[in-house]
């Protein structure tokens, strides 16, 4: 059997090497707040997942698992930033972010100069928050 990839701090910054000159600066930019938010530092998940820390879930079906509360997935340029408590949640400030789009789960981004940090950065603490409040009874996120 094939030893695992690593996926430490230094798989990340491997991965994040072989970006863009604007992704990886965008992806270093991002890794440094979901830092600051979550105290953890970054692991690589699946191909090129950033994550930081993880909450419990548990769905009404009896699914559960564990999924990384903060996260992002760089390629070249495109960022796609996960909210697993849902973007309902956050369509008021959503709404004041800037060029962006959006899913259930998913904000996806060109670049970091199209949005507003300042705005970016309570959506990312809020939802932290929320996840890490309800660990173990998270529900899944609406529309």
């Amino acid at each position: 059997m094939a030893t695992p990839p690593p996926r430490d701090a230094a798989a990340v910054e491997d991965y994040v090497a072989t970006l863009d000159e604007r992704t990886a600066a965008d992806s270093r930019t991002l890794m440094d707040l979901m830092h600051a938010i979550s105290g953890h530092d970054p692991r690589l998940e699946n191909v090129a997942t950033i994550s930081y820390d993880n909450y419990h879930y548990k769905y009404e079906s009896g699914r559960e698992g564990d999924a990384a509360a903060l996260c992002f997935y760089p390629r070249q340029g495109k960022l796609t930033i996960y909210l697993l408590d849902g973007t309902a949640r956050h369509t008021d400030l959503l709404a004041q972010l800037g060029k962006h789009t959006t899913s259930r789960v998913c904000v996806y981004l060109t670049r970091l100069d199209d949005i507003d940090l300042g705005v970016l950065e309570p959506v990312l603490r809020d939802s932290y928050t929320y996840l890490k409040e309800h660990d173990g009874r998270m529900h899944r996120a609406v529309e």
